[in-house]
Order: C-alpha cells, then sequence, then structure tokens
C-alpha cells in the first residue's frame, strides 16, 4: 500500500521535505484562504507557499490567524497575511479584499474553507442551529466568491476551490445541515464554472472524506473504537492527513488543473462509498450544539 505523504498533529507546520514541493508551481500568486487559521485550511496555506505563493488567511478570530500566519511565514519564507472576517457579512468581507489588494496587489486563487458542523438528528436540530450552518457554509462561499469577481477576478480571472463534502450523496445520518449546505456549494460551483468560465475564471470543488488531526474528526467521528471498524472497511483503510487534502487543493489551483471546472474531486480515499450509515451508532454520538 503506498505511504501518505508526511503530517503533523495540529496546527503546525510540516518539517522541510524539500523534495515533495516545486517551487516555482504557484510562484508569486496570491491565494485567500477563509478558514485558513486552522486544520485543513492551515495545512492548504502552507502547502501553497511551500509551492511559491503568498496567501492571505482569513477567520473570525484574529488571535488564532495571527499566530497561524507567524508559523507560516517562518516556515515557508513567504508572506502571509491575517485578516480577521466574518464570511457571512458582506461588508466585512469588502474590507478584508479590500485590505488583502492593498497589501499584495492581486489575487489569483480563492479557497472557501470556512465552515461549521456538529452531530444533530434532524428533528432536534433548531431553526437557528440549521440556519447558522447555511449561512456559514454555502451564503459564505457566495459572498466571498461574489465580492472576488467583483473587485478582481472579473477582470483578471482568477481560480475558486470550494471545500465541501460528501455527506448528501447518500443522506449521511445526523448532517442534514451540513450535507444539504455542501450539496448547495457544489451546485454553486458548476453554476458559477458556467456562468464566470468565460471571464477565465475556473471554480471546482474538493470533497475530503475522514480527516486524522482535524476538529471536524474530533465532532463527527464518532466514539474512536467505531470509527477504528468503520476505517478498516474503506477502500484504502485508513484516515486521510491534512496534507492529502491539501495536496489535493494543490492541484485544483495549480496550471496542472487548467482545463478542469465545474467538477466536485472527492479526496477520501474510497470511503464514501463504503462507509457504513449507522444511525443508530451516530445517534449515541449526537451533539448538544443543535441550540446554537
Amino acid at each position: 500500500m503506498a505511504q501518505p505523504p508526511p503530517d503533523v498533529e495540529g496546527d503546525d507546520c510540516l518539517p522541510a521535505y524539500r523534495h515533495l514541493f516545486c517551487p516555482d508551481l504557484l510562484r508569486d500568486k496570491v491565494a485567500f484562504i477563509t478558514g485558513g487559521g486552522s486544520g485543513i485550511g492551515f495545512r492548504i496555506a502552507e502547502i501553497f507557499m511551500r509551492h511559491g505563493c503568498h496567501t492571505v488567511i482569513a477567520s473570525r478570530s484574529l488571535p488564532r490567524v495571527l499566530m497561524a500566519a507567524r508559523k507560516l511565514a517562518g516556515a515557508t519564507g513567504r508572506r502571509c497575511l491575517p485578516l480577521c472576517m466574518d464570511v457571512r457579512a458582506p461588508p466585512a468581507v469588502m474590507a478584508a479584499v479590500d485590505q488583502a489588494l492593498k497589501e499584495f496587489g492581486r489575487i489569483d486563487i480563492l479557497i472557501n474553507c470556512a465552515a461549521g458542523n456538529f452531530l444533530c438528528p434532524a428533528g432536534a436540530l433548531s431553526f437557528n442551529a440549521f440556519k447558522t450552518v447555511m449561512d456559514i457554509d454555502t451564503s459564505g462561499t457566495f459572498n466571498v466568491s461574489r465580492v472576488l469577481y467583483e473587485k478582481f477576478f472579473r477582470d483578471h480571472g482568477g481560480v475558486i476551490v470550494n471545500i465541501t463534502a460528501t455527506l448528501g450523496n447518500r443522506g449521511q445520518a445526523l448532517q442534514v445541515h451540513a450535507g444539504s449546505a455542501k450539496a448547495a456549494v457544489d451546485a454553486m460551483t458548476r453554476h458559477l464554472a458556467v456562468e464566470w468560465g468565460p471571464q477565465n475564471i475556473r471554480v471546482n470543488s474538493l470533497a475530503p472524506g475522514p480527516i486524522s488531526g482535524t476538529e471536524g474528526l474530533r465532532r463527527l467521528g464518532g466514539p474512536q473504537a467505531s470509527l477504528s471498524t468503520k476505517v478498516t472497511v474503506s477502500p484504502l483503510q485508513r484516515l486521510g492527513n491534512k496534507t492529502e487534502i491539501a495536496h489535493s487543493v494543490l492541484f485544483l489551483a495549480s496550471p496542472l488543473a487548467s482545463y478542469v471546472t465545474g467538477a466536485v474531486l472527492v479526496a477520501d480515499g474510497g470511503a464514501w462509498l463504503t462507509f457504513p450509515n449507522d444511525v443508530k451508532g451516530l445517534a449515541d454520538f449526537a451533539s448538544f450544539s443543535s441550540k446554537l
């Protein structure tokens, strides 16, 4: 079995495995990454920077992105601008994009990675909890994409990669809120690819599976024993890691995918094909977050 690329736990940078990186692939490009202060978004920022890109990482938590930006710049030698931004608020998005353009003069790539999720049965899910996830995942993706289109992409072209999920493909139990939100984003990906393609804007989705060392896995993976059993029945029989997801996003954002648009790339080791939809087991792990 092929070994996965190296990764580290938490939000720390990788050792300098230089043979894995091509510093000219994204040389002097600028990527705007929502949710870039932690988890998968952090690793995407790092991998992009190790391939020559400068980054803007945006999050509602300014202390988080400040710390992340210091780590990223120190490890890669590339510039990283940390910004406090709520994707649900278009005026805040406009201000953040203006600040990024003032700092770098351009934005070439947008990664929509900001998301909210928890486990909850549909019958116990509050109206506000459902709306909150839709606002962050779906409306937030549109808000940032729309602002960047107006302020830069329409006249200069660009690449958008939306981080989604396979939850809606099979009606995953306890995930009606996130599954609906991510399915809407995948539809948005196709709509925007059609409408914005003539402006040389490529739009794709990347749907990760269960990824080790992430807050999402801790919240959504269920009891460790149950998760270990499910992993063994997936085709690759292991969890993915953040570096593998970042490499998949790198492909979609880079010139290597110059003829790819309107696509959903699933990077889950085949898990969505075989993972059991264990309603009873998942229900035992239902989150108290349903009262958001």
